[in-house]
């Protein structure tokens, strides 16, 4: 497909953002415009809209630039300057416009459109906004980058050479277990180094957090970042039920895996290292060898679903919106980021051949389709998603495309590794992204705690939902601390429960594609077009899926999962 940059109306084709000087003129004009009739809120909301696409887009390219060479002093500072001398100064004026537009006699005359849910949110953040939190909020996204540096720095030297920390887990599944070992010890030695400084990172984030909040007039970040995601589908009442429901339904069948995993590998004492090695004595999956190769094959494999979704991914390749490989310097894991303005994506991965780099790319891919089919809404706060709906674009894309998994794969028996691999990784995350989030409620309800306290918090939580059966033994600080590998406790708080709810969404979209493909991939584009237009559970709806964790829901997914285990 063909894309063009959308010609700008309000703001300048020129504009080069230096300063918070260089885009302040566009604020006070919005600020300062009479808004006399519904047209001048309509076209109001167009060119904020426009401005907000533009700015947007840059921060994405300073972040995307500095993800993909941390070493690169330059790039690091020109994001600095961003969150700090910029974003600031944004905020202040973000909310004199929310007023402006809540102001407005002419609100009330978009009901029926698709704007209520962005004036929700706008409404959302009226009620949040303290002057106070700017400068504090400005402190927290600098010192959230500093996981990412730190982390990307984390490497292991191997049979004479350095290894990423990514790199380096691909012999976690090696057959040797004399290899295994060896690897996975230097990689706990060497986060080892970090524990310290992490642990005082995240001391730091959590009391600015909890400043945030008090100064919001919430009892604890929890409550506030709640409200801050815009969770009016749910509560966290729902979330501990979801946990519980975890617990019950998916650990059983997580164990009954690591049991077989443990008796085929025919080991008395399995440990940490044990539990990714395939127990056929086989070598590790190995679908693709380089970047050009995953990115030719998924665009294969995407394509049998819809053209449309290979075509999407072959757009972003032409633009060069891609950075799929891992090396050193770069920022670990992956991510889709939105480019607002010109409506193509740029996916970022660390990709080293591993069969996760497959599952990764089309997780990405299932994203990048998202921004294609909901470029076109109207303003740009339609295209800001929710996880819960932007996950299930993602993870519904892994299922989908897993019939096809053979552009990877010709050995039949190796598809079927593949296949099984991810279903049983699906059933094992569930527990890990329950434990994560639960440890997090601990953590913003406890913002006092120690170190210690939070090492303890860890271990008792953890053990809730593990299954037991691995010997931790001499490695009781990397169980300790394993919670530090976790991006999202450090950069976006709370992101990660949306994952689970996604996937439940995402298997019942792959349950129906099994009963008729064509309609299951209409419904789950169609929901796609709608970006954040209508609540949670409509979208779901338009995907043919439920929004619904329960304990039933629940207990029908494990059971289908398990089902098709068997079949693979």
């Amino acid at each position: 497909m063909n894309i063009d940059k959308p010609k700008r109306h309000f703001v300048k084709e020129d504009l080069i953002i230096n300063t918070w000087e260089d885009v302040k003129p566009y604020f006070e004009d919005l600020t300062e415009r009479d808004l006399a009739t519904k047209a001048d809120v309509e076209q109001w909301l167009k060119d904020k809209s426009e401005l907000d696409a533009v700015l947007e887009e840059d921060a994405a390219w300073r972040y995307i630039r500095m993800t993909i060479d941390t070493r690169d002093e330059s790039l690091s500072e020109a994001y600095k300057v961003f969150v700090t001398q910029i974003q600031p100064k944004l905020a202040p004026f973000e909310d004199q416009l929310n007023r402006k537009l809540m102001a407005s006699e002419f609100v009330d005359d978009f009901k029926g459109e698709d704007y209520h849910i962005y004036f929700r949110s706008v409404r959302t953040a009226l009620e949040l906004y303290r002057e106070e939190n700017v400068a504090l909020q400005a402190e927290i996204a600098e010192l959230s980058q500093q996981f990412g540096s730190i982390s990307a720095a984390q490497t292991i030297s191997y049979k004479g050479e350095t290894l990423t920390m990514q790199k380096a887990a691909t012999y976690l599944k090696d057959k040797d277990r004399t290899v295994r070992k060896e690897v996975y010890e230097l990689m706990t030695e060497r986060r080892a180094e970090d524990i310290a400084a992490l642990d005082e990172l995240f001391s730091k984030l959590v009391a600015k957090r909890h400043q945030v909040a008090l100064n919001a007039g919430f009892d604890n970040f929890r409550d506030y970042k709640f409200q801050a995601m815009g969770r009016f589908d749910y509560t966290k009442e729902d979330c501990f039920d979801f946990h519980a429901s975890i617990k019950k339904h998916i650990v059983p069948l997580v164990k009954e895996i690591q049991a077989k995993h443990k008796a085929d590998l025919g080991v008395d004492v399995y440990r940490p290292y044990d539990t990714e090695v395939d127990p056929s004595g086989k070598e590790a999956l190995k679908p693709f060898e380089g970047g050009e190769a995953l990115l030719q094959k998924s665009i294969a494999a995407m394509g049998k679903i819809d053209a449309y979704f290979a075509d999407c991914i072959a757009t972003m390749d032409k633009m060069k919106h891609l950075d799929l490989e891992s090396k050193e310097g770069k920022s670990p894991g992956g991510y889709n980021y939105p480019l607002y303005e010109i409506g193509v994506p740029f996916i970022f991965m660390n990709a080293v051949g591993a069969q996760r780099d497959l599952v990764t790319m089309v997780h990405e891919g299932g994203h990048a389709v998202h921004s294609f089919l909901s470029r076109d809404l109207e303003l740009t706060g339609f295209k800001s998603l929710p996880s819960e709906v932007a996950e299930l674009a993602s993870m519904s894309m892994e299922l989908l495309t897993m019939d096809h998994w053979d552009e990877f794969y010709k050995d039949e028996e190796d598809l079927k590794r593949a296949k099984r691999d991810q279903l049983e990784t699906i059933l094992k995350i569930l527990p890990w992204i329950a434990t994560i989030d639960e440890y997090q409620h601990w953590i913003y309800e406890n913002p006092t705690h120690t170190t210690q306290d939070r090492a303890e918090a860890w271990l008792r939580i953890s053990k809730e939902y593990g299954t037991g059966l691995v010997e931790w033994e001499g490695y009781e600080t990397a169980k300790a601390t394993s919670w530090q590998r976790q991006l999202h406790l450090f950069e976006v708080p709370f992101y990660y429960i949306e994952y689970a709810f996604a996937q439940l969404g995402a298997l019942g979209v792959w349950k129906n594609s099994k009963a008729d493909l064509a309609k299951a991939v209409a419904n789950y584009k169609e929901a796609l077009k709608l970006g954040y237009t209508k609540s949670i559970p409509e979208i779901y709806e338009t995907a043919g899926v439920k929004f619904d964790f329960s304990d039933n829901y629940l207990s029908e997914i494990a059971k289908f999962v398990g089902e098709e285990l068997k079949a693979v």
